[in-house]
């Protein structure tokens, strides 16, 4: 594909511009005659900065981007992984799953407190239903307000403007080079994190070879078996499911994972974590032995209320 130029779709928050140039670079160095046009798109999630994301249906933050490559304005698309259902499109593809960051949440306050230090009363801000659960689990005390927009946004409104914190992923401040604002890594055991979660994606044509090629060198094959644990739990439970929802995959050994899954109600009044262990290879099998776990607790019956 020397001399070629691939368009490649990306959100246009800054966080999303930096993943796509991260991406970018690892394939530039594989493929140093091809150009790479990056192309901006504004998807739903982007535009309604006001509705809860949870009402906003599967993939608010990748449908306009994959319209595009659909039709053939754009050649890939950069996306985060946790953003993408786990049922993609016909037609569409993974091409490659990078090498996962940090997958853990953190907590950035202005008080300079940790969780458990936290006053009674005071605010901490999300919008996820899974963060939602977790700080209500462990604090039920604090008050949990909903708050929206990208990373630098969510953190100005966590300096008193709207809250006296929020829990944010690490990955994305480390990317942003804004490390030093945390205030508390929260263990990915009792925060589990959402499927994916600081890992970047390449969504490609499912018939488009020549791109499947060229964007394969950029798949990291212990990520990819690890997230796809994650992601095939998620879609155990029907791919939409709406309940706060976590699963983190790690190694301990060179060939066999560890995957922690977790469910609950949304105000963390009920919570089911459950832990399972098997060879990477197989990853959906280790995902349908932690929801099996978690059936035996009863935490099926959150699918029907």
């Amino acid at each position: 594909m020397a001399g070629a130029t691939i368009r490649v779709g990306t959100r246009g928050s800054r966080l999303a511009l930096i993943q796509t140039e991260l991406t970018l670079a690892i394939l530039r160095e594989a493929h140093p005659d091809v150009l790479f046009e990056v192309v901006t798109v504004t998807t739903q999630g982007d535009a309604n900065q006001t509705a809860p994301l949870a009402g906003m249906g599967l993939g608010v933050f990748v449908k306009e981007i994959e319209r595009l490559l659909e039709i053939g304005e754009i050649d890939m698309a950069v996306h985060s992984l946790k953003d993408m259902p786990t049922v993609l499109p016909e037609g569409m593809a993974l091409g490659a799953i990078l090498e996962r960051a940090d997958p853990r949440d953190a907590l950035v306050s202005h008080l300079g407190k940790t969780l458990d230090e936290f006053p009674a009363g005071a605010k901490i801000g999300t919008s996820s239903p899974r963060r939602q659960a977790q700080i209500a689990e462990r604090r039920p005390d604090l008050e949990i307000v909903p708050i929206r927009g990208n990373v630098d946004t969510r953190l100005r409104k966590a300096t008193g403007e709207e809250c006296d914190g929020t829990v944010i992923a690490v990955a994305g401040l480390d990317r942003m080079g804004l490390a030093d604002v945390i205030t508390e890594y929260l263990s990915p055991e009792e925060f589990v994190p959402p499927p994916g979660q600081g890992a970047m994606a390449v969504e490609i044509r499912a018939d488009n070879k020549r791109t499947a090629e060229l964007v394969a060198s950029a798949d990291h094959p212990p990520t990819t078996a690890a997230v796809s644990a994650e992601r095939s739990f998620l879609e155990a439970l029907g791919g939409g499911c709406q309940v706060p929802v976590g699963a983190y995959a790690e190694y301990y050994d060179s060939d066999a994972l560890r995957l922690t899954v977790f469910m609950a109600t949304p105000d963390g009044s009920a919570t089911y974590r459950a832990t399972v262990t098997g060879a990477s290879a197989d990853p959906a099998r280790l995902a349908a032995q932690g929801w099996e776990k978690l059936r035996e607790r009863g935490a099926a019956g959150l699918l029907t209320e």
